[in-house]
């Protein structure tokens, strides 16, 4: 369906990384935006309300936690699957467009080539079997009609990978990166556009990849990082991503394949270099 002007817009997640952006990039519409402390989505009741006036949904609303999510699975499981399910369900019954957001954390990694859309599902963590039985619901519950838009290595607000990589060099301690990670940097702003662009195109339910084209290794972003902030002459040391030793696994190989993305129509989404140039600039920390 084409979203009329006067369409009423929910966002929720609306003040999480991503939340923010979808909220800005609507500027100018008739939104709601409701961040976690507005809006459980693991209360139907509430969802059910909050959806009760709306014409379009955007559902940001997630536990993004990777690390935590491995000590607690069924808190991860409430928000990623039984909270995307509520927004499923209510919107469908409200009849109102939906776009949910997902990762690529749903693949285990292994693959050496783009993943496509249609490619099963096979996460290698606690956070990603939760993602995934999300998008299994959130399809489910709307008889296909919503649209699934997974994303990748996302950055864009304070907290991020880039602010992070910052403050480490800044206190002079050594920088390393892995090089057999590799996935595809999308700031938050570029995708949030496209996402309501997305949702107000009559595009046919189903997943949708929503990244910056291209693709890097960490270690190479922490080498972009740098030096977009006049730091380039640090080092980053190479390593590998088990030298990290964290509780989740991360896939090695995070690219997707933007096929469905580009067969609807949808504006490509640019590289993922120039992207975060202008990130730099716009986030302030570009020398």
């Amino acid at each position: 369906m084409t979203v009329r002007s006067d369409a009423r817009w929910l966002v929720t997640g609306a003040h999480g990384l991503l939340g923010r952006e979808l909220v800005a990039a609507l500027a100018g519409r008739q939104v709601t935006a409701r961040g976690r402390s507005e809006l459980d989505i693991t209360d139907p009741d509430a969802i059910a309300d909050a959806i009760s006036g709306a014409d379009v949904v955007l559902n940001a609303a997630a536990y993004t936690a990777v690390d935590a999510a491995e000590y607690d699975e069924d808190g991860a499981f409430a928000a990623n699957a039984l909270g995307a399910e509520n927004v499923a369900r209510a919107a469908a019954l409200r009849g109102a467009r939906l776009v949910h957001v997902s990762t690529d954390y749903v693949f285990d990694g292994r693959a050496t080539s783009a993943y496509r859309a249609d490619a099963p599902p096979s996460p290698i963590n606690a956070y990603g079997r939760t993602k995934a039985e999300g998008e299994r619901r959130v399809m489910a519950a709307s008889d296909g009609r919503a649209s699934i838009v997974r994303t990748a290595w996302l950055y864009g607000g304070p907290g991020d990978f880039p602010h992070a990589v910052l403050a480490a060099a800044r206190t002079g301690r050594p920088l390393r990166g892995a090089d057999d990670q590799i996935g595809q940097p999308t700031w938050a702003r570029d995708l949030a556009k496209r996402i309501v662009e997305l949702a107000d195109r009559p595009v046919p339910g189903g997943i949708y990849h929503g990244t910056n084209s291209g693709q890097t290794s960490r270690r190479e972003f922490m080498r972009a990082i740098l030096e977009d902030a006049g730091l380039g002459h640090l080092p980053v040391e190479s390593a590998r991503a088990i030298d990290f030793a964290m509780p989740a696994a991360r896939p090695a190989w995070s690219v997707l394949d933007h096929a469905s993305w580009d067969a609807a129509g949808l504006t490509p989404m640019r590289g993922w270099r120039e992207a975060l140039g202008d990130a730099a600039r716009a986030q302030g920390w570009a020398a």
